[in-house]
């Protein structure tokens, strides 16, 4: 039996660059203390990275959010603070994974392949951002792939730009049957 933490997109250019808001800071120190303890438990950690190519406003995202960001190599697509301390100091852990995803949601693909190297997972956590559109997206795929994991979102640890559509996401996540901690903290 497996535990598995989903840091979604907690990168810089959601942070503090392109596309960054001021609530998105606010959960560094949460998500690397997380990571720390899943690691030091000896549970999974699976990173989503949003990678886009620099012909990015070209694609149908891009046409709709017209800001380039997460530009794969570049500064804004690494993770943010703490949280990438963290992780250059377990580079080397097996425990740790990683999926470039190119859309809101990972790609079915990669959901499978994940599957194929974790095995059974019965626990899955999801922080990061932004609620109301990449972590509602994941915490659905991973849903489908594990239909008896318990889901689990930590509210006070993930952000979206407009806090009614953070709001709302949690209350259809909750409506998926998956849990939210610390609605409102």
């Amino acid at each position: 039996m497996h535990k598995l933490l989903v840091v979604i997109d907690y990168q810089k250019d959601f942070v503090d660059g392109a596309l960054g808001f001021p609530k998105a800071t606010k959960l560094d120190d949460g998500i690397a203390q997380q990571l720390q303890a899943y690691l030091a438990a000896g549970d999974q950690v699976l990173f989503t990275y949003d990678t886009h190519a620099a012909h990015y406003l070209e694609t149908r995202e891009g046409r709709g959010l017209p800001v380039p960001h997460c530009i794969d190599g570049s500064d804004g697509w690494r993770l943010y603070g703490k949280t990438q301390e963290q992780v250059c100091e377990t580079c080397c852990n097996r425990q740790i994974h990683t999926v470039r995803k190119v859309g809101f949601g990972m790609a079915p693909a990669d959901i499978v392949a994940l599957a194929s190297e974790l095995g059974e997972v019965r626990e899955i956590l999801l922080v990061g951002v932004v609620t109301n559109m990449c972590v509602i997206s994941n915490a659905v795929l991973l849903q489908a792939q594990w239909p008896e994991a318990q889901i689990t979102i930590d509210a006070a640890l993930c952000a979206s730009f407009d806090d009614s559509l953070h709001e709302k996401a949690l209350d259809v996540m909750e409506s998926l049957q998956m849990h939210v901690l610390h609605r409102g903290a």
